[in-house]
């Protein structure tokens, strides 16, 4: 192994390797954001699908996307040839593989540069410590965005004041206002499900919750989310479940419900994507926690007094950050206690807000 890396000045073109999901793209934008404040002069290509890609293609931070386009309509095998070519084209002094599934390792791999930091073997699942030259320290189990910011301080880059820049453009802004404005009330987004049915909660207790929150709490309800077969279905259920009158605003491309959490007054949302923006954005979200761990993934340094913990087995337990599911916390999550979350939230967060 190469010399240790003490700083990012070092550096001139660096290479983010992350792929995964909504919300790991959203724990990555505070890194880069890090990464440029303290080295504006280094360029940044940041290898992406296309959720993450849709969230972060406004960043100021990044100076270049590599889109990888997993889908049904593009051979899996053929955009891997297409996305290791464009990266061959280039060359970077340093590689920062933040993701550590095998296919992000094959690109890792495939990246032209003599440094590439990556996770202790010990996390480094996959096999992936066999693709990096340089790795951080082992650490106990953290939350992921502390975890993603071990990074940083191995290239002695200090990550406050944590920074997401999530950037809405003034287009986004104009549509924000047509569809907000003609609402009398504030409103409450309600993130409909997840990819993985583990973490989603009961249909039939998100439509008595929309009763409680329009009855008792006057908000108009939202139903956000993409336009999946799995979302769909959810939401069609809850509006024929509830006697609440939701707006069904289930949308594609992702950068229209990014406008939509930023202009809601509450959040409710289990473990996904949308729950992170929320957090990103500053709008209080109210986390729906009970297969994922709430203190590895619920919302960063912020709004963890509104998490509704069906992770714990009984009130109060102290279980520790593990990556560890529960595949029954989700049904420990009763609408009394997500209703009495509402209620905290509105009252420290949302009362005495104009809007």
């Amino acid at each position: 192994m190469r010399a240790v890396p003490d700083s990012i000045d070092r550096y001139q073109r660096v290479a983010i390797i992350m792929m995964s999901a909504l919300g790991d793209a959203v724990h990555v934008l505070p890194v880069v954001t890090a990464l440029k404040r303290a080295a504006p002069h280094i360029a940044v290509t940041w290898v992406i699908q296309r959720a993450g890609f849709q969230l972060a293609c406004q960043h100021p931070a990044v100076d270049e996307f590599i889109l990888f386009r997993r889908s049904r309509s593009v051979g899996i095998i053929r955009e891997y040839v297409k996305t290791m070519r464009e990266l061959r084209r280039r060359h970077f002094d340093l590689v920062i593989a933040l993701q550590v599934s095998f296919k992000a390792g094959i690109l890792t791999a495939a990246t032209p540069s003599p440094v590439k930091l990556g996770f202790d073997w010990a996390r480094a699942r996959e096999l992936n410590w066999l693709i990096t030259t340089h790795r951080i320290p082992a650490h106990p189990p953290q939350h992921v965005q502390d975890q993603y910011f071990e990074f940083l301080a191995y290239l002695n880059v200090d990550p406050n004041p944590v920074e997401w820049g999530i950037v809405i453009t003034d287009e986004e802004r104009e549509a924000q206002r047509w569809f907000f404005e003609p609402l009398d009330r504030r409103v409450c987004a309600v993130v409909v499900a997840t990819s993985r049915p583990e973490k989603n909660w009961s249909t039939a207790c998100y439509a008595r919750l929309l009763e409680i929150i329009e009855r008792d709490f006057g908000y108009q309800t939202m139903l956000i989310g993409g336009v999946s077969r799995m979302e769909t279905a959810a939401a069609n259920e809850i509006m024929h479940l509830t006697s609440a009158k939701p707006l069904n605003a289930l949308c594609d491309p992702l950068r229209e419900m990014l406008y939509l959490i930023d202009g809601a007054d509450l959040v409710i949302s289990p473990d996904t994507g949308p729950l992170h923006i929320a957090r990103a954005l500053e709008v209080p979200v109210i986390g729906l926690y009970g297969y994922t761990n709430p203190k590895r993934t619920g919302p960063y340094r912020k709004y963890e007094d509104l998490i509704v913990d069906g992770y714990a087995r009984y009130p109060g337990e102290d279980y520790p950050v593990t990556r560890k599911h529960r595949p029954d916390g989700m049904e420990r999550i009763t609408v009394v206690a997500a209703a009495e979350k509402f209620e905290l939230a509105d009252n420290k967060y949302v009362k005495g807000k104009n809007r």
